[in-house]
């Protein structure tokens, strides 16, 4: 089935290109491989960044929006990724960067698009497990910059993934968020020692 990305908001889009037109903001970048690379670059496939702020009984995965990720691809593969995310201004240009997410976010979004259902896909960072998932939401209508993981999603594990948890194994919100609160460190409350 084809996944249904949601568009990333047009200031967010604009503020990359920006960057992506700026000789000194890729020549700066600490992505030789977008430095290098010798055919025209495009930002594709903009995936939502949520973050996993807690988990709650009442409420389920408490998450927030904190940017957005394009792919950048040159030569007809992934040489680079970069974020925008939102500041007091509006949306910004952030980072480009590169690593071993990039090329597991693409093979994540391979397997989702053989699945029998439909998804939004949708990046999920775990900080407090230096985990990013492949956030799979059933409500393909849905905005991408907003809701909080249903019990029924698919989060799949992008590599490098924590010791214990398979990479790129499909797992159900319901099935994977309550493996994950006994392994994320709770959080100090204010005042209290380290």
């Amino acid at each position: 089935m084809p996944l249904h990305v949601s568009p990333a908001p047009a200031p967010a889009l604009r503020s990359l290109l920006t960057a992506l037109g700026s000789p000194t903001a890729v020549r700066e970048a600490p992505t030789p491989s977008l430095r290098t690379a010798e055919e025209p670059v495009t930002a594709e496939l903009p995936l939502p960044v949520h973050v996993l702020d807690g988990i709650t009984a009442e409420s389920g995965a408490v998450t927030r929006l904190t940017g957005w990720r394009f792919l950048i691809r040159s030569g007809g593969r992934s040489v680079a990724a970069a974020d925008t995310v939102l500041t007091a201004d509006g949306w910004a240009f952030s980072r480009f960067f590169e690593g071993p997410y990039i090329d597991s976010t693409e093979r994540a979004l391979h397997q989702a698009e053989t699945l029998a259902q439909p998804y939004q896909p949708r990046l999920l960072s775990v900080p407090g497990l230096y985990m990013l998932t492949l956030w799979l939401h059933g409500d393909c209508a849905a905005d991408g910059a907003e809701g909080h993981p249903a019990a029924t999603d698919l989060l799949v594990p992008l590599a490098p993934a924590p010791p214990g948890i398979a990479a790129h194994r499909p797992h159900r919100v319901a099935e994977l968020l309550p493996v994950l609160t006994h392994r994320v460190p709770p959080v100090p409350l204010l005042g209290s020692p380290a």
